[in-house]
Parts: structure tokens; sequence; C-alpha cells
């Protein structure tokens, strides 16, 4: 057997499929008579939490602007005044019930928006309700029930 009879085929790598999608790959498929698959879908690359629904034309239709429920002011000032009176600063509230100090601003400023983990939390704290019908009235802590905030003993 000699070398001479011996043949090497050498091929190309198949192409990727992101070139088999490109303009150009389309363009000489189509040059070369191959039968070409478009298709254009609808949200593709979107992120499936957001794509839109039927209820867009009714969101549409709403006239009234809408915001978050916020904290009342007359409760920001309650927290505001207990929180004084106790000579507590925001931080010290903040850093007592495990929460960033912009919370308690947001807050005493009326632009928090109510979370009830965080207002028990205050409450407890600077011992006045702030929630139902007795706001602004001090919390009774049952005998033998001691006030534990943030840290589970």
């Amino acid at each position: 057997m000699s070398d001479w009879d011996t043949v090497t085929v050498l091929k190309k790598r198949a192409p990727k499929a992101s070139t088999m999608k490109s303009e150009q790959a389309v363009n000489a498929a189509r040059r070369q008579g191959l039968q070409v698959d478009t298709q254009l879908k609808w949200g593709a690359s979107s992120n499936k939490q957001h794509v839109a629904t039927k209820n867009t034309a009714k969101l549409d239709r709403e006239t009234e602007e809408l915001k978050h429920e916020t904290i009342s002011l007359d409760v920001g000032k309650l927290i505001q005044q207990a929180r004084q009176s106790k000579g507590l600063s925001q931080k010290d509230l903040a850093t007592k019930i495990n929460e960033k100090p912009q919370v308690i601003t947001d807050y005493e400023a009326g632009r928090g928006i109510p979370n009830n983990v965080i207002i028990g939390k205050i409450e407890r704290v600077i011992g006045i309700k702030l929630r139902g019908k007795d706001v602004g009235k001090p919390i009774t802590i049952p005998p033998g029930n001691p006030v534990s905030v943030g840290k589970k003993k």
C-alpha cells in the first residue's frame, strides 16, 4: 500500500446556531435554494414575569392615579413624640428594631409604606399603640411577658 492512494478529507466545523440565525446565513441559504423558516416570536426575549396581559387596555382606561398607601402623618408624629420622650434618636430606635434609620425617618415623615411587622416592633419599643382603635394609648403588657424585640434568646 502506498501513500499515494490515501485520501484525507478536511471538513469545516458545523456553524453555530447563532450564526445560522444571522441575516447573512438566511440570505445564503435562500440563494442555495434551501428551505428557510423564519418566525417572529412575540415577547421572545422579554422576562416572562412582565408579559403584557389581557388587562392592559383596562389599565390604560383607568383614570385614577395609583399609589402605595402610606402611613398617616398622625402616626408618624406619635412615633416621633414617643421616641423623643424615651430619649431615643432615630438611629437608636432603628437599631433596637433591627431596621435601617431611613425606615424610621420615612415613618415619622408619613412616607413609609405600612408594614405590620415593623409597626409592631416600634410599638413594643416605644410602648404606645400605633394600630387599631386605641392609637396613641400605652400598651399594657401582661405580667410575666418580658418585652423582646429583634434577637431571640
